[in-house]
C-alpha cells in the first residue's frame, strides 16, 4: 500500500504547495541511502576487525603458553645438566678409588667386582642423563622455532590490522565524497524536474481548460473520481477515458523533452471518502482506491506511456483533503491525484 500523507485543510489547498517539499523528500531518501551504505561498510569493517582481534588474542595466548613451556623445558635441561655433572663427579671418584685399589693390590675380587658394577651403573645413568639432556635441548629448539613463527604471524596480523584501519579511513573519505557528489547531482535533477513539471502542468491546464472539476492543488493535478469512474467502480467511464487520453498526450510530449539521465515517474494516487464500501469486489476502500489507480496506469500504458515511468498507489480514505462528513467534503476527498516526481 502507499505511504500515508499528512492531512491538509481546504484552506491550505487553496494555495499551491511549495516545490521544495519534493526536494526535501528526495534529500531525505538520499541521506537514508547514504547512511545505509555507511552502516553496511562499518558492519563489514567491524566483522573483519573482530575476526582479526580473535586471531590476535589466540596467538598471544599461544605465545604465552609456549613461553611457559620453554621455561619448563629449560629448567628440566638445567636439572639434567646438574645431574649429569654429579654423575660424572661420582664416576670419576669411583674410577679413582678403583685405580687406587687395583694399584695397591689391597682390594679383593668381590670389592673390585662391586666397584665395577657401580661404575657400570653410574655409566648407564650418565648415558641416560645425556639422552634426557639432548631430548630437552631438542624440545627447547622446537619451542624456540614455534615461538619465532608465532611472533612472525603476530607481526603480520598487526600489519593487516593497520592496513584495515587505513582502508576504513579511505572508505569513509570515499563515501563522504560520493555523498556530496550524489547530493549535488540529485539537487540538479530536482531543479530540472521542477521545470519540466511546471511545463507538464501547463500543458494539462491547456488540454483540460474546459473542465472545472479538474484542478491543480500544490504540486498535484487532481481529478475528482466522478470525472473518471462510476460510483463504487474501478472501470473508467467514457468521459474518464477521454480525460485520460489528453493526459497521455501531455505525458508523451513531456517524455520527448526530459533528458534520459533524469529518472522521472508519474505517480497516480487513488483516494476515497470515509464511507465504507464493503462490496464483494472491493472489501474495503484500500482495494477500491488502489484498483482505480491501477486502472489509470494500465490505460496510460495502453496509450504508449512507458510503464517504467508510472507508479500506482492507493490511500483509501486515510489522506482526506477535507475533514467532516458533508457531501461536499466527501466529494472532494474522492479523487485521483497525479504527481510528477523523480524516483
Amino acid at each position: 500500500m502507499a505511504r500515508g500523507r499528512s492531512k491538509r485543510s481546504s484552506g491550505e489547498y487553496a494555495e499551491f504547495w511549495p516545490g521544495y517539499v519534493d526536494v526535501l523528500s528526495t534529500l531525505l531518501l538520499v541521506v537514508t541511502f547514504l547512511m545505509s551504505v555507511f552502516m553496511i561498510a562499518q558492519f563489514h569493517v567491524a566483522q573483519e576487525s573482530s575476526g582479526k582481534d580473535t586471531v590476535l588474542r589466540r596467538l598471544t595466548r599461544q605465545i604465552s603458553e609456549l613461553t611457559s613451556l620453554l621455561s619448563l623445558e629449560k629448567d628440566k635441561g638445567k636439572k639434567a645438566e646438574d645431574d649429569l655433572s654429579e654423575l660424572q663427579a661420582a664416576l670419576a671418584t669411583l674410577k679413582s678409588e678403583n685405580e687406587k685399589l687395583t694399584g695397591a693390590g689391597l682390594g679383593s675380587g668381590d670389592k673390585l667386582s662391586a666397584a665395577d658394577r657401580k661404575v657400570a651403573a653410574l655409566s648407564a645413568d650418565l648415558s641416560k642423563e645425556k639422552d634426557i639432556s639432548a631430548d630437552a635441548l631438542s624440545k627447547v629448539e622446537q619451542l624456540n622455532q614455534q615461538l619465532l613463527q608465532l611472533n612472525r604471524q603476530l607481526a603480520a596480523l598487526k600489519e593487516a590490522l593497520d592496513a584495515s584501519d587505513a582502508k576504513n579511513k579511505d572508505s569513509q573519505v570515499v563515501i563522504k565524497d560520493m555523498g556530496a557528489k550524489l547530493n549535488a547531482a540529485l539537487a540538479q535533477q530536482v531543479q530540472e524536474l521542477r521545470r519540466y513539471r511546471s511545463d507538464f502542468f501547463g500543458r494539462l491546464r491547456t488540454a483540460l481548460a474546459d473542465r472545472k472539476d479538474i484542478r491543480v492543488v500544490g504540486d498535484r493535478f487532481v481529478f475528482q473520481s466522478e470525472v473518471l469512474f462510476p460510483s463504487g467502480q474501478a472501470a473508467m467511464s467514457p468521459e474518464g477515458l477521454s480525460a485520460i487520453d489528453r493526459l497521455a498526450t501531455a505525458i508523451l510530449e513531456l517524455e520527448r523533452t526530459i533528458p534520459k539521465e533524469i529518472d522521472w515517474a508519474l505517480q497516480v494516487d487513488g483516494h476515497t471518502d470515509s464511507r465504507p464500501i464493503g462490496s464483494a469486489q472491493f472489501p474495503s476502500n484500500w482495494e477500491l482506491s488502489t484498483a482505480r489507480a491501477v486502472s489509470v496506469v494500465k490505460y496510460l500504458i495502453a496509450k504508449g506511456v512507458p510503464a517504467k515511468h508510472l507508479v500506482a498507489a492507493g490511500y483509501g480514505e486515510f489522506a482526506p483533503l477535507e475533514e467532516g462528513s458533508s457531501e461536499e467534503a466527501l466529494r472532494r476527498n474522492r479523487r485521483i491525484e497525479l504527481k510528477l516526481t523523480n524516483r
